[in-house]
């Protein structure tokens, strides 16, 4: 059977054909159809692991803001030692003169990372983000 699933083929209609092999291209000159087809898979895999309730999984939670915003650090902070034991790490870089961009690394039940990074996202001041999940690497 493992050379059966090595060996299928799939018929596709030759626009979709056409716009795959931009997608292979822009993946980069090392890269083929059957690793891009490999690579979905996995997403799709990874995804699927990630949306199981009860998953532990890691994220990475990005947000944007004004550093200016009236107590807004003091609130981010505040929410970030209330779940010390999700927090894993943090990046801080200054974009410019009023904008800062903050990495926050969680681990933890799929549940509770994302109840804590709505709770960053919907905090006044947090100007865009988004969250990044993947599941820890056990049993994928």
């Amino acid at each position: 059977m493992k050379n059966d699933l090595m060996r299928f083929s799939v018929a596709m209609p030759e626009e979709l054909l056409v716009q795959f092999d931009q997608l292979v291209a822009r993946r980069g000159l090392a890269k083929n159809r059957s690793e891009v087809v490999r690579d979905l898979v996995r997403e799709a895999l990874v995804e699927q692991k990630c949306s199981a309730p009860g998953s532990i999984v890691m994220g990475t939670l990005t947000i944007v803001y004004n550093h200016h915003s009236s107590d807004l650090q003091e609130k981010l902070h505040t929410i970030q030692h209330d779940y010390f034991e999700n927090m894993v790490s943090t990046v801080h870089v200054h974009v410019d003169a009023h904008t800062c961009l903050e990495v926050i690394v969680l681990r933890g039940e799929i549940g509770l990372v994302q109840d804590i990074s709505n709770l960053i996202l919907g905090t006044k001041g947090v100007q865009t983000g988004k969250l990044v999940l993947t599941p820890t690497g056990q049993h994928l």
